[in-house]
């Protein structure tokens, strides 16, 4: 389990590409590598993934073809940074909100814009993910736990991103057009498929 509070971009220093996987590797610091251990799972951009092998601050990582897929791994390049967080621990504070790192699938970004200090981001999605995108609930952007405004039901809704989320983070370079891995609250998720099932069997 995550928070969704990115510890900070981190620079990725291999790639090799296979039909079906995909290993990468990425030279995180000492705070970040500390304790960490084979096996143990990762946040990349929003992305759950699972380390391989770990040689001093070089931390290795293995994509396969669903995770290259449904989000925007598969287009990582060498001397690219990454949103990377470590998963949480019991006793850890949760500043944010729970996330699996289980991405949806990708938005694209409609609008960037500077509004005083603060980047507000306009992020497309499929429509049929508006119902569990409510105003004020929550929600990851590659792998960040934002909080959800400016709806639109036909299939979009804004984020506020204050300096400090752009300074550990690579959403202040988000330009329209661009992907981002895109993560719903698994319990808004669970409340409204839950409602739907209760009603259908009702009206059945």
């Amino acid at each position: 389990m995550f928070t969704g509070i990115v510890q900070g971009t981190y620079e990725v220093i291999s790639v090799r590409r296979q039909s079906d996987l995909m290993t990468y590797e990425i030279l995180l610091d000492a705070e970040r590598v500390e304790r960490l251990q084979p096996g143990a799972s990762v946040a990349i951009e929003g992305v759950c993934q699972t380390v391989v092998a770990i040689n001093g601050e070089k931390v290795t990582f293995d994509a396969i073809r669903e995770t290259l897929d449904r989000t925007t791994l598969d287009s990582l390049k060498v001397g690219q940074r990454v949103a990377v967080e470590r998963s949480a621990r019991v006793g850890d504070e949760v500043g944010g909100h729970e996330v699996a790192g289980h991405v949806m699938g990708q938005g694209e970004v409609a609008e960037a814009r500077m509004e005083g200090n603060v980047s507000v981001l306009r992020i497309r999605v499929p429509a049929e993910w508006m119902k569990y995108v409510l105003d004020k609930g929550f929600i990851a952007v590659d792998g960040s736990s934002l909080t959800v405004c400016d709806v639109e039901p036909e299939g979009g809704f804004a984020v506020h991103l204050i300096p400090e989320t752009l300074r550990l983070t690579r959403l202040g370079d988000k330009r329209m057009g661009d992907p981002v891995n895109i993560e719903l609250d698994p319990r808004t998720v669970a409340i409204v498929d839950t409602v739907e099932r209760v009603m259908e069997q009702r009206e059945g």
